[in-house]
Order: C-alpha cells, then sequence, then structure tokens
C-alpha cells in the first residue's frame, strides 16, 4: 500500500481563526510548497520548489493578514499543489501535474493509479473534509457565511505578460466578484483573468460554496505584489473594506 505522508506530518488542513466573527471564511489551497518526506523533492531543486509552481508566492501570508483584519476564519493547505493541487478533481490530470508552465515535474510522471489514489486520500480528502466540517458547524449555527479564496498569479506565464494587478473569478456566482471589481481601476483588476471556469479553477468553490448557496469569489493577486510584507500587508488592506462592505449589501439583499 502506497503511503505519501509519515507520522508526525502535518495534517492537510490547518484553521486559523476558527471562531472568527466575520462572515468570510477564507481558503488558501495553494499556500504552501511543502513535499511529503516520502516524495523527496519529487525532482525538484530548492530554486524550483521557491517558484510559483509549487505554490501561490505571498498568498498565505496575505490570507492570514486578511484573516486578523475581518476576524474571519482562514484554511489553509499545508502541502504543495505539485503533490495534489486541491482546486482540481482527482481524474483531472492537473491535479497531479506532470509539467506546470515550462517545468517538467519528475516525481508526477508516469503516476499509477495507486499512486493518484494515495495522494487523493491523503492530501484531498482530509483537506476537502475540514472545509466541509467547518461549513457545516456555520450552517448548523445559522450563520452569515460567505466564502473567498486567496490566490496569487505570476506576472509571466509561459513567455506572456499579465497587464493586471487582481483578478476576481466566478462561474456560478457573480455577486461578489462584480461588487468587488468596482472598487479597483479598470485597468488594473478584471473578472475571470488571468484564469476563468474553462481552466478548471473553480472546482473548490464549485465543490463546497455553490451547492450550499453561499456567496463566494475567487481572488488571485499578482504574486510580485505580494511577494514581501508590505505588500501583503497594502494588498490585505485594500481587500478588507470593499469585502466588508460587499458583505453588508449582500445580507441587506437576502433579507428583502
Amino acid at each position: 500500500m502506497i503511503k505519501i505522508l509519515q507520522d508526525g506530518e502535518p495534517h492537510p488542513a490547518e484553521v486559523i481563526n476558527p471562531g472568527g466573527t466575520s462572515p468570510y471564511v477564507l481558503v488558501c489551497e495553494h499556500a504552501s510548497n511543502r513535499i511529503p518526506k516520502n516524495l523527496g523533492t519529487l525532482g525538484l531543486s530548492d530554486e524550483d520548489l521557491q517558484r510559483h509552481i509549487a505554490w501561490d508566492i505571498g498568498a498565505e501570508a496575505t490570507a492570514r493578514i486578511l484573516s486578523k483584519i475581518l476576524d474571519a476564519p482562514l484554511i489553509l493547505q499545508r502541502y504543495s499543489r505539485l503533490v495534489y493541487d486541491c482546486n482540481r478533481p482527482p481524474e483531472a490530470d492537473s491535479a497531479y501535474p506532470e509539467e506546470s508552465e515550462i517545468y517538467k515535474i519528475p516525481g508526477n510522471a508516469n503516476l499509477t493509479p495507486s499512486a493518484r489514489l494515495a495522494r487523493t486520500r491523503e492530501i484531498a480528502r482530509p483537506f476537502h473534509a475540514a472545509i466541509e466540517a467547518f461549513l457545516d458547524q456555520r450552517a448548523v449555527e445559522r450563520r452569515q457565511t460567505l466564502v473567498a479564496s486567496i490566490h496569487s498569479f505570476t506576472p509571466v506565464y509561459k513567455g506572456k505578460q499579465r497587464d493586471l494587478d487582481v483578478g476576481f473569478l466566478f462561474d456560478r456566482d457573480a455577486g461578489l466578484a462584480n461588487f468587488l471589481i468596482k472598487v479597483f481601476p479598470p485597468d488594473k483588476a478584471r473578472l475571470n483573468e488571468p484564469y476563468g471556469p474553462k481552466d478548471g479553477v473553480m472546482h473548490l468553490l464549485n465543490l463546497h460554496a455553490a451547492p450550499r448557496g453561499l456567496r463566494h469569489v475567487m481572488i488571485e493577486i499578482r504574486n510580485d505584489l505580494i511577494a514581501e510584507h508590505a505588500g501583503q500587508n497594502a494588498w490585505a488592506n485594500y481587500l478588507t473594506v470593499p469585502l466588508a462592505q460587499a458583505a453588508i449589501k449582500l445580507a441587506s439583499q437576502a433579507r428583502t
């Protein structure tokens, strides 16, 4: 039997500020570049594991600051998306990519079904179960809940420059994204860029938020803007007021 996680390695999900009073539940599924010891380095160098292919640079730190300012719970995923991308279903090749952007991932080449299943069972399922349990708890408490997933994107992808600072992504629910986009300069913020539903990036929100009828949004910040603490703090503060205002507006609409 293939085993991914050794005894003593952390659970895939870490819940920060579970008792937060905010209506928001923040999720950061690409928070870490950690590789389980049993998988070595997936054949990558230390330099490669610091690149955007392994994690969303700056996203965890930004999400932690936003969690503190909003007093919002935050659920982090503790392993690299190269081990298992928890924003993809297990049938997707991109859940365990053999290539990410222009980089080959040797440790993911020719994975057997058993190896894929082990990663699904030990990484993806526990992480998603933690989100489900947390949202279930809020549901029985009848708490207003909005879900925002925090991501970052590389400014240059396959040699092409991306000319935006932030994207607000949606699939089945445009409410939050449409509210937030109005706050930012139109030349710097866009809807469903640099990715969109056609790229398969809405899996987590479509799995957990949409079926529950929870308003939700995926926030993508250009990673060079949040690579250091000053930018992380600035972007968390940029997002705080419009997120809070959106929650108030949506709650008001729900009552009418």
